[in-house]
């Protein structure tokens, strides 16, 4: 065991440690082969001579670029401190997004634009991520503002990042919500696409705006409405099926009987907001029962302490539940 001290210069220790200390314990837990212990403006590390080698290259990386910039992200502390590619491929490990690092508010999924980490905040939608690494099929079911969505489209992002799909396919049933779509002005296209907006708003906060552009056109990322799903087979790809609570139940086994090999699926839906009409039952609630107990399925309810949203959503909420005003 040897050791070494690094004297720091011209730079705050405190920009170096992080608010509370959290910079330098991430750092820790990237370089479990080296002890280190930060006080003041000294480092000091025990390793063996290579790690300790190895260690302070980092570090120096790291001093540059704080000297340089103002802020640092987790990703960047990964990017600096994290295995290199071929170690992580030597030990078959995943990449950094993989590790569910802890963040203050949850656990990172990835990260977005900016490097700005996208979170699995509550109990729940870390229930989801876990829930689609071991199986293939995952329903998240649960009211408004619950990040059923955008986390379902995080790990869609996150899969196709790490390269174990090809292909990611976001679908919603085009459901006339007290609309007409055949009074809407423009083509299909313009007539479909206000209902898959919020996928489109998810996108973009997770991937560069001209590499989803090319993406969107090679058909790497496709956005479609739940009738273009029929007929097809669909093999290494992320499906997420959006509002599936205005699906009928014909609807919703086309859909789940498109899934190919190496696919995962994930169904979102609130059966609080079924905007069939009156005489048409939600499929997903059927799907819930009857899929239940079947190996490779996971059900995850949301609830309102998953709300992310303004906190009168979650007073709103309740003042509906009370009323008993749940499912459409």
């Amino acid at each position: 065991m040897q050791e070494k001290l690094i004297t720091i210069d011209g730079i705050e220790p405190q920009r170096i440690y992080g608010s509370n200390d959290y910079s330098l314990n991430l750092i820790k837990e990237l370089n479990p082969n080296v002890k280190i212990v930060g006080r003041g403006n000294e480092i000091r590390i025990k390793g063996n001579s290579k790690d300790i080698d190895s260690f302070e290259s980092k570090f120096n990386q790291y001093l540059t670029f704080l000297s340089k910039n103002v802020n640092i992200s987790d990703y960047h502390l990964y990017e600096i401190f994290g295995p290199e590619k071929t170690e992580m491929r030597e030990k078959n490990v995943h990449s950094p997004e993989h590790t569910h690092h802890k963040h203050p508010h949850g656990v990172v999924i990835l990260y977005g634009n900016d490097a700005r980490p996208v979170i699995a905040r509550t109990l729940n939608q870390q229930k989801m991520v876990e829930s689609i690494e071991q199986n293939d099929v995952v329903f998240a079911v649960g009211p408004a503002g619950t990040g059923k969505t955008y986390t379902a489209v995080a790990l869609a992002v996150r899969a196709l990042k790490n390269k174990e799909v090809k292909k990611i396919i976001l679908t919603r049933p085009a459901v006339e919500a007290g609309e007409s779509l055949g009074f809407l002005p423009g083509d299909l296209k313009e007539k479909i696409d206000p209902y898959l907006r919020p996928l489109y708003d998810a996108l973009e906060d997770m991937i560069p705006l001209d590499k989803l552009r090319i993406f969107l056109e090679n058909r790497t990322i496709e956005i479609a409405p739940l009738a273009f799903m029929r007929g097809r087979t669909l093999n290494n790809c992320f499906i997420i099926l959006d509002e599936a609570q205005n699906t009928t139940d014909l609807q919703l086994k086309m859909f789940l009987t498109r899934m190919g090999k190496e696919a995962k699926v994930i169904v979102t839906g609130d059966l609080s907001q079924v905007d069939l009409p009156q005489k048409q039952k939600s499929g997903l609630k059927r799907a819930i029962k009857i899929l239940t107990d079947i190996e490779g399925i996971k059900i995850i309810h949301l609830n309102n302490k998953d709300v992310l949203r303004h906190k009168l959503v979650v007073e709103i909420l309740k003042a509906y539940e009370a009323e008993g005003i749940v499912e459409g």
